[in-house]
């Protein structure tokens, strides 16, 4: 009877032992499901670390690149705005300096019409002055005061025309001024054109009043603008802009995914030192009983 009830009581303890046994096993077996799950969280994060750290460097080069296309834009637009004002203010002073060539020629005109009349009149006097030298020594009565006048007059009347030469060779001189003039800003008034050309492709004239023929023909043309500076620059402003927004939303996306899986992990990881803890607990009871 006594043989019964121990090996009664050796059966009982050693149930419990494979059941202990079988719970410690099944611990344990989470355990390496939680370490797994925990490995494979980590390296997700890893990845995705290292892959939003990447789309941050092409984000802060295309920001970069962004920052200097615009730079370049406004750049552009300043130099385009002081073409056309060199354009514009070469065409006003052009056709300023036609007004005032046009002024000079009438004043030479004039000054020719004076001068003739002058030498006119200076041969006139020349004339009467040598008929009365004549008959002075035929008549000695003719008066020598009106000798003197007449002497007087024809000098007077020569140097009247000398300053009338004098003023109608610098009437002349301003003219040939206006002509050097006005051929340097026909010359700056087309480069000012070609070159908004090339800026913008616009090779317009935009002041229909320019009386300079060479600046006429320059500007009655045209050009595609597709080859513009401008255009160029502006499409690349646009393509950098466009990247610049590519990689933001690229980067914002993965810093999402990089979060939920930072999350994920954190989680697995609490799980993982709950499981560990149970599994500890489990083999320090089992090891006291």
């Amino acid at each position: 009877m006594e043989t019964v009830v121990k090996h009664s009581t050796n059966k009982v303890r050693y149930n419990v032992t494979e059941q202990k046994k079988a719970e410690l096993d099944y611990l344990a077996i989470q355990v390496l499901d939680a370490q797994h799950e925990v490995e494979q969280y980590q390296a997700m994060v890893n990845s995705l670390t290292e892959k939003y750290t990447n789309f941050q460097n092409f984000m802060a080069s295309a920001e970069a690149k962004r920052d200097q296309a615009q730079t370049n834009v406004e750049m552009l637009d300043e130099l385009v705005s002081e073409v056309a004002n060199l354009q514009n203010n070469s065409n006003i002073t052009n056709n300023e300096i036609n007004d005032a060539k046009s002024k000079s020629n009438e004043v030479s005109s004039r000054m020719k019409l004076v001068v003739d009349k002058l030498i006119y009149s200076a041969e006139v006097i020349n004339r009467l002055s040598n008929i009365l030298i004549r008959n002075k020594e035929l008549n000695p009565l003719i008066s020598d005061e009106l000798m003197s006048i007449m002497a007087n007059a024809g000098k007077d009347a020569n140097n009247a025309v000398a300053l009338a030469l004098v003023a109608l060779k610098s009437t002349f001189a301003s003219h040939a001024i206006n002509m050097e003039s006005q051929a340097a800003l026909a010359l700056e008034y087309i480069e000012a054109v070609k070159l908004n050309s090339v800026l913008t492709g616009n090779f317009t004239q935009p002041a229909s009043k320019s009386k300079n023929p060479r600046a006429k023909d320059e500007g009655d043309q045209s050009k595609s603008p597709n080859s513009s500076l401008k255009t160029l620059i502006d499409s690349a402003y646009d393509a950098a802009k466009a990247d610049f927004i590519k990689s933001q939303k690229a980067a914002n996306s993965t810093k999402k995914q990089l979060d939920k899986a930072n999350g994920l992990l954190d989680k697995a990881q609490v799980k993982l030192s709950s499981l560990q803890s149970g599994l500890a607990a489990a083999n320090a009871a089992a090891l006291a009983s």
